[in-house]
């Protein structure tokens, strides 16, 4: 296995690198060291044809200019924080308002858009990209100095794995993810109305107009929200359920998993063949099925439309610093977080 390396553009005076993993049945991630975004992902369909399931662009300048998050990792928190601010150890913290009244995906920059210090790993086995940065403290107004971790490995085995460590002085929050939308369609042909996906989750959270969660947990039974025996995406974006409604007609709602590093996640294009097979230690995942996707502009010469890609967010709930009973995400100072999430590619027949 091996990692290509090869300049893709520059902010300023610093380079920003692609790197593209490579294992031994044809399979290829590329990330780029600028907010870690995976810019492709290659897999074969039942064919046999190899081609590209994750929606990216060709260009530096054009990840720069969209606020879509392809691909990329967010954070400090990922997902909005109500009123941009909370209160930690009796200080109240104010952060930037990127989201109307709200803070989303850790904030201006983030982690999505800054660039990392990146090594490479490659053995017989696996290859991977380790991204580092040193988030300083009062960096996008929360408290710490973070230092920070993200791990791309692929291996002989078809699995993209990502491990995120984290480590602050000062007790502070943290929720990192990978923002990946998925297309499994291949090339972006079709758009992912007929994928199907598979969640082992009972319980999801409403939203409210903000597309905050109310605080409620609620039974996905007799839902749009029921994804346990598999269900078509389009179904919930023609349910017509208030929730999909309020979600700009479709998904964009965090659920509690009830099984961890067990296949809880499944999407499939059952056209294409190509499954995807996703595990994780977090709580939850946000399932996002590109609703507010632009209707202009191109990505990779196809048109840019809503439900072209659909996000698996594997993380702790959103604004859970407001509701007490969500799992918490709150890092105290020397801790270390550490979550792993699992992606593994693989073909179902007919």
């Amino acid at each position: 296995m091996r990692v290509l390396q090869e300049w893709f553009g520059a902010i300023g005076n610093r380079s920003v690198t692609s790197y593209t993993i490579l294992n031994d049945h044809g399979i290829e991630v590329s990330c780029i060291d600028y907010g870690c975004i995976i810019t492709k992902i290659i897999t074969p369909d039942r064919n046999g044809d190899f081609e590209n399931i994750v929606l990216g662009y060709g260009s530096l300048e054009e990840y720069m200019d969209n606020s879509s998050y392809f691909g990329c990792v967010v954070g400090r928190v990922a997902g909005r924080i109500g009123g941009a601010s909370f209160e930690l150890e009796g200080k109240t913290y104010s952060l930037a308002k990127n989201d109307n009244n709200n803070h989303l995906h850790g904030g201006i920059n983030g982690f999505s858009r800054v660039v990392w210090d990146a090594s490479v790993f490659e053995n017989e086995e696996e290859a991977a990209v380790q991204f580092k940065y040193i988030s300083p403290d009062g960096e996008e107004g929360y408290p710490g100095n973070v230092e920070m971790q993200v791990t791309y490995t692929l291996n002989n085995h078809n699995e993209l794995i990502i491990h995120y460590c984290g480590q602050s002085d000062k007790t502070t929050l943290l929720n990192v993810t990978n923002h990946s939308y998925f297309n499994l369609s291949g090339n972006l042909k079709r758009d992912v109305l007929n994928h199907t996906l598979a969640i082992k989750s009972d319980k999801f959270f409403p939203l409210n107009g903000e597309l905050l969660p109310t605080g409620e947990i609620t039974d996905v039974a007799d839902t749009p929200f029921d994804f346990r025996g598999g269900r078509v995406i389009k179904t919930g974006i023609e349910s017509g359920h208030p929730q999909n409604e309020l979600a700009g007609k479709g998904y964009d709602h965090p659920f509690l998993l009830s099984a961890n590093r067990d296949h809880e996640m499944v999407l499939c294009d059952p056209e294409s063949g190509r499954t995807l097979t996703v595990e994780t230690d977090e709580p939850g995942v946000v399932v996002y099925s590109g609703n507010q996707l632009a209707d202009d502009g191109e990505i990779r010469g196809v048109p840019s439309r809503k439900y072209l890609g659909i996000c698996l967010e594997t993380q702790g709930i959103p604004d859970a610093i407001h509701h007490p009973h969500f799992p918490s995400w709150i890092l105290e100072k020397g801790e270390v977080y550490d979550s792993i999430t699992k992606y593994k590619f693989s073909i179902t027949q007919l």
